[in-house]
């Protein structure tokens, strides 16, 4: 009997030893707790994705209908400005030319006719006005006839009439004239329609026709792009654009070129934002951009907002109620643990949130929290990896 209390004890002290133990090392027990250290010139930057686009785009084709018969760029031709791209079929507006120049030449002649009548009609007139005058002052004198006076009068009057019949005869003859060289020049502007030239100095980036198609007024022919035009369209979060600014640096990253950021700049920045996304949309202008670009292409944009001379780095899950500027953290505070609402002084784009003031520099920030975490346990501050 005295045995089995014996045994009954020493396990019932090696069942307190242990609990003992293990309460000391669950709860008493100082943790080592990783804490942030300073790091010095930090870059603040923001994360959009997004795709290559070309600000001056133009999908040019002809303003007329007719049939393709020469097409002279090709998708990757760089093209100078008035460059011809291709040319319609333009026999029968040729044509049409030839037959206004015909009619401009008619006009002509006529204007030139009308022009000789009403000199005729001047100069008769002005003979005329000069016999009436002298059988007018012979009748005054009594040497000439009276009724011969009043005749020539009668007819210097009739060669007026003619005189004005005629001025308006060539008025009329010089605005045909005028109507035929307008339709002559409207003629040959169409003709200039039935050739397609570059607008601008561009990249071919698609030929969407080929010669013997019949096309209509305004058919896409081939879609042009500006070389100096290109820019990356990047959407990014709403919460964190608020530091955007035009002329900050950013880096580009193609998909098709994994591992090659390309310089590029800020140049504009949405003034509506996307209501389903919640994301704002910023265009950045790559300074070195690919010869021939893929319009459309994915692309990754890093925006460097801002620069931070020193700053404690906390990942994002070890702040509890975060909600974009301040939230509670875990610090050492006489060697053991508390929390602290603090201020954030940025939003990292690796998940991680910059402390630079709010907190004294003598207290730690725990970077990693743990399960046996509560206010007043014992902990070491030791350096994270």
């Amino acid at each position: 009997m005295r045995r089995r209390l014996l045994t009954l004890s020493l396990l019932m002290a090696v069942a307190l030893a242990a609990a003992g133990g293990f309460a000391y090392l669950r709860f008493w027990r100082p943790l080592d707790v990783q804490v942030a250290e300073v790091s010095r010139d930090v870059r603040v930057t923001v994360f959009g994705l997004g795709a290559i686009e070309a600000r001056v785009l133009s999908r040019v084709g002809f303003e007329v209908a007719g049939r393709l018969v020469e097409v002279s760029a090709d998708h990757g031709d760089q093209v100078p400005a008035g460059a011809v791209l291709a040319r319609l079929d333009s026999a029968s507006q040729e044509a049409r030319v030839a037959r206004a120049e015909a009619a401009v030449l008619s006009a002509e002649a006529a204007a030139a006719r009308a022009e000789a009548q009403r000199d005729r009609a001047e100069a008769l007139l002005a003979q005329r006005q000069s016999t009436a005058r002298r059988r007018r002052e012979l009748a005054s004198q009594g040497v000439g006839s009276r009724e011969a006076a009043e005749l020539a009068e009668t007819e210097a009057a009739a060669a007026q009439a003619d005189v004005a019949l005629n001025r308006a005869d060539a008025a009329v003859a010089r605005a045909a004239q005028a109507e035929a060289r307008a339709n002559l020049q409207a003629e040959r502007v169409a003709l200039g329609k039935h050739t397609l030239a570059a607008p601008f100095d561009a990249v071919v980036i698609a030929r969407s026709r080929e010669p013997g198609t019949a096309l209509n007024p305004g058919e896409v022919v081939f879609t042009l792009v500006a070389p100096g035009s290109l820019w990356a369209l990047a959407y990014v979060d709403e919460g964190r654009a608020g530091d955007l600014a035009l002329g900050q640096p950013a880096t580009v990253t193609l998909r098709s070129r994994p591992g090659l950021p390309i310089p590029a700049e800020v140049v504009r920045i949405g003034l509506e934002a996307d209501r389903v996304t919640e994301e704002r949309r910023v265009h950045v202008k790559c300074t070195a951009c690919p010869t021939v670009p893929v319009i459309g292409e994915q692309a990754e944009v890093v925006i460097e907002t801002g620069r931070l001379p020193a700053a404690r780095l906390v990942p994002e899950a070890a702040v509890h109620g975060f909600d974009g500027a301040f939230g509670t953290v875990w610090t050492i505070e006489q060697g053991r643990l508390a929390q602290r609402r603090i201020r954030f002084a940025a939003r990292l784009i690796d998940a991680r949130l910059a402390i630079t003031d709010g907190l004294p520099a003598e207290i730690p920030v725990v970077v990693q929290p743990g399960t046996g975490f509560a206010p007043g346990r014992a902990a070491r501050a030791v350096a994270a990896p």
